[in-house]
């Protein structure tokens, strides 16, 4: 297993930004596929990016132009950099990874809500005001 642990969330006003953090554990070797999902309340699960081996990275249409996922294999650490937010931003925001290898989200092909991913943190709260 690879816990993961997501940090940055918070409460901020349309218009801002906030930069999430996913770090695993400090024995883990995370040259996986990993990726951020939200889940509003009474809304499923949705894939919002995800950034794989070589740094290719996939983004949720509705989130294009505004979010920017990096990767810090030195750190064990994925990121996802925030403008522009809005209302219909907010959500649980949950960091995942696959261990267990494609298909996944970077790339494509899986057949399940989970969208192939198989580690997953707990998430971290973004409430976007305005």
């Amino acid at each position: 297993q690879v816990p993961l642990v997501e940090s940055g969330g918070g409460s901020v006003q349309a218009g801002g930004s906030l930069r999430l953090s996913c770090t695993a554990s400090p024995f883990a070797y995370v040259n996986f596929c990993m990726g951020w999902f939200r889940q509003a309340p009474g809304k499923e699960r949705e894939a919002v990016a995800g950034i794989d081996t070589e740094l290719h990275t996939t983004y949720a249409d509705s989130v294009k132009g505004r979010f920017t996922i990096s990767r810090d294999n030195a750190k064990r650490t994925v990121y996802l950099q925030m403008n522009g937010l809005k209302p219909e931003d907010t959500a649980m925001y949950y960091c995942a990874a696959d261990v267990g290898g494609p298909p996944n989200l970077c790339s494509g092909g899986y057949k399940d809500s989970s969208y192939g991913m198989d580690q997953w943190g707990r998430g971290t709260q973004v409430t976007i005001s305005g």
